[in-house]
């Protein structure tokens, strides 16, 4: 091999690349690469992380107007049941007070009977205490009696037994005379009153 010849490898050796060189040039390309996609990378990560953000939003007010229409309902019913829980002790003792008023009612004809003046009939001061007691017992229960006589005929309080020529035109239409007296309990109404009305 000549001088000529070996110059020319020595020449060649230079020129071409190393395996650092190669490395070098390699990391660079994956580098130019990264950048060059970089971005579009980003974009698409931060359109993903707004989707998601968006999604879990949703879920979330839709969990609070659950929640919130679960606690209403739960608060209405509460108000409910104690409601009707008062109603019910108010008028627990319906039924008991219903059977007694026969007994009021008898109390009251006796009563009647003993102050007309062309009735020997007398209603005695035991009689008069017992029917006192009684009475103020079934008030404190919340027992009232209703005002019919005089007062305009209503078919949501009254019961009409009979109609008959009223004494004079205002009273057309009046309660004239009450049959059986009605009664409230706790201002519901517990007996209607019969009645008899003018026409």
């Amino acid at each position: 091999m000549d001088s000529w010849d070996m110059e020319e490898k020595d020449l060649q050796a230079q020129t071409e690349n190393t395996p650092e060189d190669q490395m070098n040039s390699e990391e660079l390309e994956s580098a130019v690469k990264d950048q060059g996609s970089g971005p579009e990378d980003s974009t698409e990560t931060g359109n993903q992380t707004e989707e998601e953000m968006k999604k879990l939003k949703k879920e979330h007010q839709e969990l609070k107007d659950k929640y919130l229409r679960l606690y209403a309902e739960f608060d209405n019913f509460k108000k409910r049941t104690i409601k009707e829980k008062l109603d019910l002790m108010k008028t627990a003792s319906s039924d008991t007070i219903q059977a007694l008023l026969p007994v009021l009612d008898d109390f009251d004809r006796a009563k009647k009977n003993a102050d007309d003046e062309n009735t020997e009939e007398s209603f005695s001061e035991g009689v008069s205490l017992v029917y006192q007691k009684l009475y103020a017992a079934l008030q404190a229960k919340g027992l009232k009696p209703m005002e019919t006589n005089d007062q305009p005929f209503d078919p949501e309080l009254h019961e009409a037994v009979t109609e008959i020529p009223a004494p004079h035109d205002d009273m057309k239409g009046k309660i004239i005379d009450t049959i059986e007296r009605g009664y409230f309990l706790n201002d519901k109404i517990i007996r209607h009153a019969k009645v008899v009305v003018g026409k």
